[in-house]
């Protein structure tokens, strides 16, 4: 568990091949991870020395519940207030080099694989004080309270802090590494790692009605989107609209992860 993709930036040589493997769907989009050069990044508003991947945003025909960054930010770089929109939580998950995280007044640095869950209202801020690029995943969602249900608070772990936990029937091929445990209804997102290691799959047509965003940390395999079979890799990014059938096959010959957004634990809105 010590290897995490980020994007490399740059640009592909003017010799290069045009042909892609991107896919954008009524069902699911696949982001190939040869789309993330630089023509493509964005800066934002208070972020210091920062370019950002957005890879998910709420549209007509597309993520319905949250937005997904993959932020490089350099020496020096940061913010003092990341966050513009009130009533927003977060997930930060780094994939290389340190962020060092001030949390409702407490000073964190998260190396590779560290994870930070931010409630909505929470005070943060965020910059890289080493010597290298950081690169980080930022997830957004505007959280939404359930009656008689308290708000959850900000907390710090690591990927290497949690035990994954297996799948039942699965001699632990296939694993989830849970940040919050999922009967937890003060929380109305997930966002977990998940882990096949060489042979595992998911040996049934997942439909349901969770919106799901794939980013691959790890590994490679064959990721059914719909009625598609599609080769995935280190660095690609699946988006999965609720009730699109999923299945997967982890050929190997390394682990196969991932990180996995959901939306969780609240009624379906009829208004």
């Amino acid at each position: 568990m010590s290897d995490y993709f980020a994007p490399p930036g740059g640009l592909p040589p003017q010799t290069a091949l045009m042909t892609g493997r991107a896919v954008f769907t009524d069902a699911y989009a696949f982001i190939p991870r040869g789309v993330f050069s630089d023509i493509v990044t964005s800066y934002l508003p208070g972020w210091a020395g920062t370019k950002a991947w957005i890879i998910a945003r709420p549209m007509s025909g597309f993520s319905e519940s949250f937005s997904q960054y993959v932020m490089e930010v350099a020496p020096g770089g940061g913010s003092d207030r990341p966050e513009p929109e009130a009533g927003v939580q977060g997930v930060l998950f780094v994939t290389k080099g340190e962020l060092a995280l001030t949390l409702e007044g407490q000073a964190h640095v998260l190396a590779a694989g560290g994870y930070a869950y931010i409630p909505a209202g929470a005070a943060w801020a965020a910059h890289n004080r080493g010597a290298l690029p950081a690169s980080f995943h930022w997830l957004r969602k505007r959280y939404e309270a359930a009656p008689g249900v308290e708000a959850p608070p900000a907390f710090v772990t690591s990927d290497r802090a949690i035990a994954p936990s297996p799948m039942p029937d699965t001699n632990g091929v296939w694993a989830t590494t849970r940040f919050v445990e999922p009967d937890d209804l003060r929380h109305d997102m997930h966002v977990n790692i998940v882990t096949f290691q060489p042979g595992g799959v998911i040996p049934f047509e997942e439909t349901h009605v969770m919106e799901h965003g794939l980013y691959v940390l790890e590994g490679k395999a064959v990721y059914k989107l719909n009625q598609d079979w599609v080769e995935v890799e280190a660095g690609d990014f699946m988006w999965l609209r609720a009730f699109c059938p999923q299945a997967c096959y982890a050929a190997g010959p390394g682990p196969f992860r991932y990180l996995l957004y959901k939306d969780v634990n609240r009624h379906a809105r009829l208004a």
